[in-house]
């Protein structure tokens, strides 16, 4: 693959996808849903439709739009509404709570929030409680939606800039202090990985994707909708994961791409196995992404599905993709693949002077690698270099060619695909009047990873574990929520009165 002759051709914007679709072939089906079909000649004009109305609303070019909602032919339309009118899309999943994207529109300060009403119960709780008004399109069907009251003071960013330094979208991912963070991709960064990614997977028009992970997340963004579209296949959108109706769906509408985070694909073979299996013989291409892949997962789904897993590394700074196994060469251990075409890596050692280890701290760089941070010179400064290498905190290695992704820098617990950081959940339970301190770590299960929260009350002070899961529970998406709290005596500090995490490890055996 010639990377500079694809970069090359890539358009200027990501709408340029669905316009590029819609004329080369216009009646074929780019987005299913339950509730409605549409073609890319449809898809196109509903694009310019709601691009239309957004307008009329007081979005201008270098406006933040925010989108709340979940996988649907809404959002999809509105984030190509949004990169028409040079806007940048701030994609935000309903299922976060009401104090989560609060915090996330403090930061970002919007023009304006576009819910996904009809599809998503959630998203049409938090429309209600922001005063959006329910609306519909007559001339084209994409579902209701609710608009926002603008915010007159949100001032425009620069705009009408290249592909490679204009943003297209803002993903939020919660930092280790616990305050969102933005990370700004470019259209150029999402382009050549759905380009890449399409091009690796060799999916055309012919191909049915399953698209269940959430658009909201860079790995179902780019990877899943973006490059699928680019390669002109057809979507079938669904909000949310239930292995019964994933299983139907993949084998009844003969899906040929199936693209899920570990915890997907267990539930998938814990739930039909005991049935006889999955017949989905249609299934040419199915990937494990999002989280780490143990080998005892890796081999169950190789036999349930009788096709390949697929295994590869990102993260959201990386518009996700790093490195990708190759369709005719599947790794047979847990290698994340090569890396794609057009990006460099090296490995930083962490072995003191006369040791030997391969292993160390993953750099990267390439077209893939993000804009920098929002509103957060410092931050970006410290995570991309100058010469452009982005320090993911990763640990890793190389062996052959392949990257292994050995551990993580960063406390960072990865549960059914989205990060959960320790420090925003411990924010959670330290805001209760009870709570002295808290300390949150991860602990491996099969294909995830479960959060425990331990918690050290105030003297005098009475709370019981369910009153805390509730308390955190409004504060926290349902995937940052602990599966486990244990109120202790005291948390085991050292002598500087730093919590010891590896010991709270001891304690959830």
């Amino acid at each position: 693959m010639d990377t500079n002759q694809l970069i090359a051709s890539l358009p200027a914007r990501i709408d340029a996808i669905v316009s590029r679709g819609a004329k080369a072939h216009p009646d074929h089906v780019a987005l299913h849903e339950d509730a409605r079909t549409l073609t890319y000649a449809q898809l196109d004009h509903a694009v310019d439709t709601l691009a239309a109305r957004l307008a009329a609303a007081g979005v201008r070019a270098g406006d933040r739009v925010m989108l709340i909602g979940e996988n649907s032919v809404a959002l999809v339309t509105s984030l190509f509404a949004v990169s028409r009118l040079d806007a940048w899309a701030l994609v935000a999943n309903a299922r976060l709570s009401t104090v989560e994207l609060d915090a996330i529109r403090a930061h970002a300060k919007p023009r304006i929030a576009f819910y996904t009403v009809e599809a998503s119960d959630d998203a049409a709780r938090h429309a209600q409680r922001d005063g959006a008004s329910v609306e519909a399109l007559d001339a084209t069907p994409i579902g209701a939606f609710a608009l926002g009251p603008v915010d007159t003071i949100s001032e425009q960013e620069p705009h009408g800039l290249t592909s490679n330094r204009q943003c297209a979208a803002l993903i939020y991912t919660t930092g280790t202090t616990g305050a969102p963070k933005g990370v700004m991709l470019s259209h150029r960064n999402l382009l050549f990985v759905a380009a890449v990614s399409s091009a690796l997977r060799r999916v055309g028009s012919g191909d049915r994707v399953y698209a269940v992970l959430p658009i909201s997340h860079v790995f179902g963004l780019a990877s899943m909708c973006l490059g699928s579209l680019y390669a002109g296949a057809m979507l079938r959108l669904a909000a949310r994961f239930d292995a019964e109706r994933a299983g139907r769906v993949l084998r009844d509408e003969r899906m040929t791409i199936f693209q899920g985070v570990p915890a997907m694909h267990a539930k998938l073979i814990d739930h039909y196995t005991p049935r006889g299996g999955l017949n989905a013989p249609s299934l040419r291409f199915v990937y494990c992404g999002g989280s780490p892949l143990d080998m005892t997962l890796k081999s169950a789904a190789e036999a349930f599905y009788g096709v390949p897993l697929h295994n590869g590394y990102g993260m959201t700074e990386s518009s996700p993709t790093v490195s990708n196994t190759l369709l005719d060469a599947p790794a047979r251990d847990s290698s994340v693949g090569p890396l794609i075409p057009g990006v460099e890596a090296r490995i930083v050692p962490l072995a003191q002077a006369g040791e030997v280890d391969d292993t160390g701290e993953l750099w990267v760089r390439g077209p893939n690698v993000m804009l920098g941070y929002y509103r957060d010179a410092a931050q970006t400064a410290a995570t991309v270099t100058a010469d452009g290498w982005l320090k993911t905190g990763d640990l890793a290695r190389f062996e052959n060619g392949n990257l292994y992704i050995v551990g993580r820098c960063k406390e960072l617990i990865i549960r059914s695909g989205f990060n959960v950081y320790p420090a925003e959940v411990e924010q959670a339970f330290n805001s209760h009047p009870a709570v002295l301190h808290s300390a949150v770590i991860g602990r491996s299960v099969q294909g995830n990873e479960d959060v425990l929260a331990f918690v050290e009350l105030r003297p005098g002070c009475v709370v019981n574990e369910g009153e805390l899961a509730q308390w955190v529970s409004a504060r926290l998406a349902p995937y940052k929520r602990p599966s486990s709290i244990r109120i202790l005596d005291a948390l085991p500090v050292s002598a500087s009165g730093k919590v010891l995490k590896h010991r709270l490890g001891t304690l959830a055996n």
